[in-house]
C-alpha cells in the first residue's frame, strides 16, 4: 500500500485524507464536513453544442419521480406545445406537441440560431413581417423583437422560425411530419451515458446561456463573463481582433503562485482550439503553455495531474462528436447523430471516475461539469429571465441588443463525490456562474457585473463524506448503428458552426477575405483552416 509522508500531509493545505477503492490513501478536498466549494480542488468542463435542456433532458424524471422536497422543472405531464403558422401544411392541426420518437439526429435539418431567430422562438413574433424567410443577416429591426418584450417570453415560436428557416434553406414548404422535430424530446433510454449521470449525481433545471443567440458569443460568456458586445458569429473580426473582455484564464494564471494552473483540451482531429480563436486578442500568448490535445487530458487525468480548471472542447469537424444537430445543403446532409456526444461524455466521466492519485487530481476532489453552449434552436419551455449588463458603460451590443436577459436552458450535469443522488438544483445558474464559481473559490475578484449577479455552485455538494468509488455508476454508451457510412462526414458539406469556426480562422490568419462558398466539404474547412493556421497549429499540437 503507497503512503504519503507528514511533509507531503503538510502540502496538501486544507486537504484530508482518505481511502481509495484500491486502500491507496489519496487527498480529498475539504470544507467542513465536505459541503460548499471546498469540496473541490480541480475542475473539468466539457461544453456540447446547440441542444436546449428539455431537448435532451426534459424526460428525466416524472412528476411522481423525485425525492421529498424536490421538483423537476421538464416536460413529463405536462401539456406543452407550440402553435402552427396559419400558413403551413396541416395547420388545421392548431398545435405541434412535445413528442418523443428514436431518431438520433433530430432536429433535422438544422434550426436557426442567432438572436432574431431566437427572438421568434422566444415570442412567437416576426416583426417586421419582411423578414420572413429572410437570413439572419438580411433582417431589419427590431429583429424580431417585440417592443417592448414581455418579462415572461411565452416560448410559443419554435415551430414558426423552424418553418420559417426551413423555407429559407430547403426553398419549399416543409410537410408536418418534418416540422414537428423542433418539438422533439429524448426519452432517458435514449441518451442513457447523460441521464445516469444526472440522476445518480446532480442536475441543473435552471440553467441558461447568457446571450439568447448563437455559439462565440456564448462560448465567449462562459469564460469572461462578455462578449465585448457581440451576439452573433460574425463579423469574425470581431473575434480575431477586438475582443478584449478578460478571461478567467488569465485570472487564474495570475494566481499561480498560488499553485493554480488552467488548460484548454480540443480533440486532435480538429485544427485549432476554438476558445484561443473566440478569445484570440487575449490567449494567443498562451497557444505553446496552455493548449493541448485531447491524449494530453486522458493522460493528465490518469496520472493526477489535472489542472485547477480545465476545459475540454467536442470534436468539432470531422465525424464531430459535439451534438450539433444535422445541416442540409443542396440536398446534401450532413448527419449528426447524438451518440457520439453520449460515447465522448463516458470517455471523460471515465477518466475522472478512474483517476485515483494519491496526492493530485482525483475523483474524490475533482468537479466535473457538462454541458452545452446554447440551445440550437431546439424547443425549450422555460422563458429566461432577466440578466445584469455586462458593463454598464456599454449599454449596447449588436441588434441594440442590452444583455439584460438570458439565453435559452440548456441541459447541466454536475458530477462530484460530494453529490447526493438524485440531486436537483433549482437555483438559476448561467455561464456566468462558472466564473463566480471560481472567483469565489479562489478569490479572484469578479470579471464583470455578470458574473458577480450570478449564483456559485456550493448548495450542490450536499453529502457530509466523499462517495465511495465502488458507489460511482459504471455507464454504457449505446452502440452507434451497425452501417456507419452517414457517420464518415469527410465529402459531406460542413455545418454553419464549421463554416463560421473557418471563418473565424481566416479573420485570424491575415487579411484574406472568406466567402462560405469556397469550402464545400468537411474536409475542404480543414483544409482552409491549416492553410490559415498552419503557422501557429504545431504550437498546440501536444
Amino acid at each position: 500500500m503507497s503512503r504519503i509522508s507528514r511533509r507531503e500531509l503538510i502540502k496538501i493545505a486544507g486537504s484530508t485524507v482518505v481511502m481509495g477503492a484500491d486502500g491507496r490513501q489519496i487527498s480529498v478536498a475539504a470544507q467542513g464536513p465536505g459541503k460548499g466549494l471546498g469540496a473541490f480542488d480541480h475542475v473539468v468542463v466539457l461544453m456540447l453544442e446547440n441542444r436546449s435542456f428539455d431537448n435532451l433532458l426534459g424526460h428525466l424524471y416524472a412528476p411522481g419521480d423525485v425525492s421529498p422536497g424536490q421538483s423537476f422543472d421538464g416536460v413529463t405531464g405536462k401539456d406543452l406545445s407550440n402553435p402552427i403558422p396559419s400558413n403551413a401544411p396541416d395547420s388545421d392541426r392548431n398545435v405541434v406537441p412535445v413528442w418523443s420518437g428514436f431518431e438520433m439526429d433530430n432536429p433535422d435539418p438544422d434550426p436557426g440560431e442567432e438572436y432574431p431567430h431566437v427572438s421568434t422562438q422566444l415570442f412567437g413574433t416576426v416583426n417586421p413581417e419582411d423578414n420572413l424567410y429572410r437570413s439572419a443577416a438580411a433582417m431589419l429591426e427590431p429583429f424580431n423583437t417585440p417592443d417592448p418584450a414581455p418579462a415572461v417570453a411565452p416560448m410559443n415560436g419554435f415551430v414558426t422560425d423552424y418553418i420559417n428557416n426551413f423555407v429559407r434553406t430547403e426553398h419549399r414548404m416543409p410537410t408536418y411530419d418534418e416540422y414537428r422535430v423542433i418539438m422533439h424530446c429524448y426519452r432517458p433510454e435514449l441518451v442513457p451515458v447523460i441521464s445516469t449521470l444526472a440522476r445518480e449525481f446532480a442536475v441543473c433545471d435552471h440553467w441558461f446561456c447568457d446571450v439568447p443567440s448563437q455559439t462565440f458569443a456564448n462560448r465567449a460568456f462562459f469564460h469572461a463573463a462578455s462578449s465585448a458586445g457581440a451576439v452573433i458569429n460574425v463579423p469574425f473580426a470581431h473575434w480575431a481582433r477586438r475582443n478584449s473582455a478578460e478571461t478567467i484564464f488569465e485570472r487564474i494564471g495570475s494566481a499561480r503562485e498560488r499553485g493554480l494552473s488552467w488548460k484548454v483540451y480540443f480533440d486532435e482531429e480538429d485544427v485549432f482550439p476554438i476558445t484561443a480563436l473566440i478569445h484570440y486578442p487575449r490567449l494567443q500568448t498562451f497557444l505553446k503553455t496552455n493548449f493541448f490535445t485531447m491524449q494530453r487530458f486522458f493522460d493528465d487525468a490518469g496520472n493526477g495531474t489535472l489542472p485547477s480548471y480545465c476545459f475540454i472542447e467536442p470534436r468539432l469537424f470531422l465525424n464531430h462528436n459535439d451534438m450539433h444537430p444535422p445541416i442540409r445543403i443542396a440536398g446534401r446532409t450532413q448527419r449528426s447523430s447524438i451518440l457520439a456526444g453520449e460515447a465522448l461524455i463516458n470517455k471523460v466521466y471515465d477518466a475522472v471516475r478512474l483517476s485515483n492519485s494519491a496526492t493530485g487530481s482525483n475523483f474524490q476532489n475533482t468537479l466535473l461539469v457538462i454541458t452545452f453552449d446554447e440551445h440550437g434552436g431546439c424547443f425549450d419551455h422555460v422563458s429566461p429571465s432577466a440578466a445584469s449588463p455586462p458593463d454598464a458603460a456599454r449599454p449596447t451590443g449588436q441588434f441594440g441588443f442590452k444583455f439584460d436577459r438570458l439565453g435559452v436552458r440548456v441541459p447541466a450535469v454536475l458530477v462530484s463525490a460530494y453529490i447526493e443522488p438524485r440531486t436537483i438544483i433549482n437555483t438559476e445558474f448561467s455561464h456566468s456562474s462558472m466564473i463566480r464559481t471560481l472567483t469565489d473559490k479562489w478569490n479572484l475578484g469578479h470579471l464583470t457585473e455578470r458574473d458577480r449577479a450570478a449564483a456559485n455552485f456550493s448548495e450542490a455538494f450536499n453529502r457530509a463524506a466523499p462517495r465511495p468509488l465502488e458507489d460511482w455508476p459504471v455507464v454504457r454508451p449505446r452502440e452507434m448503428p451497425p452501417n456507419l457510412a452517414w457517420a464518415n462526414n469527410h465529402d459531406h458539406p460542413p455545418n454553419a458552426l464549421q463554416r463560421d469556426i473557418v471563418g473565424l480562422a481566416v479573420a485570424v490568419g491575415g487579411d484574406s477575405l472568406f466567402h462560405p462558398g469556397e469550402v464545400i466539404t468537411v474536409v475542404d474547412a480543414i483544409a482552409r483552416m491549416r492553410k490559415e493556421l498552419g503557422w501557429q497549429e504545431q504550437e498546440v499540437k501536444k
